[in-house]
């Protein structure tokens, strides 16, 4: 990290990672499921937020990775902490008001809790997407001073929808490194945490870079570690990793997470969070203030 990213306060480095989700989604979810060579031909380098693609998006619109986000925000504000009911619950309201993407594996999750009141389904191979992954940030942000606590919310949290042990894996492995970077432990920290997923689960070595950004879990952490660790900038490496295609929205949410807890919400380009539904970016400045004092209220007494 540079010099300047040392001294950004953990609010600018919380709102650095909502934003950065939020603007990385808006950012890949136009050239969803295209192949690099598809967005290199229609549209050179992407680094503008266009709209437009499979879902018709306005420029700067949201699609399902952030709007999770701000669910599981909502049902850990709303309860005080975390609880798996209110999160499920959360994203059943979310279901029901039918927004513009679901996935296909987030979709029988919910049906699954509206219909039986289930928090989680047995473990099944189908489930090796990376929709739990792409929705830990507010759990990160409110339980940001007990990783214990964290990483046994966050599989709760991914097995409403997703049982499977490397969605688990990359899901609490993400969470903690974007819980390193908020504390402003730096790269160093976040890549040991990424050599050690790689040392426990050999599937996501993610060097040299394997080449896919699909939504299984296993290509998107592969694509997210690779644009986070081989550059220098949160422009340059959201700019990267959309620009390799297929699950753009996912891959740009999760590593403008990253991003944006390394380099802050000023490195954000200006013209980017302008695009953001203005709704969406005052929840998002309401959500980080809320779920701080959440972590602050909750520390262990010794981290404090």
């Amino acid at each position: 990290m540079s010099a300047g990213t040392h001294s950004l306060s953990l609010r600018e480095r919380a709102l650095g990672a909502y934003f950065g989700l939020a603007v990385g989604d808006a950012l890949g979810a136009p050239v969803e499921f295209m192949t690099p060579t598809e967005i290199q031909y229609a549209h050179g380098t992407l680094r503008h937020m266009i709209g437009g693609g499979w879902l018709r998006l306005k420029p700067g619109q949201i699609t399902d990775d952030t709007q999770m986000s701000l669910h599981l925000g909502r049902a850990l504000i709303a309860h005080g902490g975390w609880d798996a009911r209110a999160a499920a619950e959360e994203w059943a309201a979310w279901w029901r008001s039918h927004p513009i993407d679901i996935g296909n594996t987030c979709r029988r999750g919910i049906l699954r809790f509206i219909k039986q009141g289930s928090l989680s389904g047995p473990p099944s191979e189908g489930e090796g997407g990376n929709g739990a992954a792409m929705r830990i940030l507010p759990l990160a942000l409110a339980t940001l001073h007990d990783e214990a606590h964290f990483v046994a919310a966050a599989i709760e949290q991914a097995h409403v929808t997703h049982h499977h042990p490397l969605s688990d894996a990359a899901t609490v492995a993400l969470g903690c490194m974007v819980q390193q970077l908020l504390n402003g432990r730096g790269m160093a920290a976040s890549r040991t945490l990424a050599d050690d997923l790689v040392a426990r689960h050999p599937q996501f070595r993610f060097e040299p870079y394997p080449g896919r950004a699909s939504g299984y879990i296993v290509d998107t952490v592969q694509t997210v570690l690779h644009g986070f660790f081989t550059t220098a900038s949160f422009e340059d490496c959201l700019v990267t990793v959309v620009n390799r295609g297929e699950d753009a929205d996912t891959t740009g949410a999760i590593v403008g997470m990253l991003a944006g807890a390394t380099y802050g919400v000023t490195a954000i380009p200006a013209a980017w969070l302008k695009k953001l539904e203005r709704n969406v970016a005052n929840e998002i400045e309401t959500q980080v203030d809320a779920l701080l004092s959440l972590a602050h209220h909750a520390a262990p007494e010794t981290s404090l």
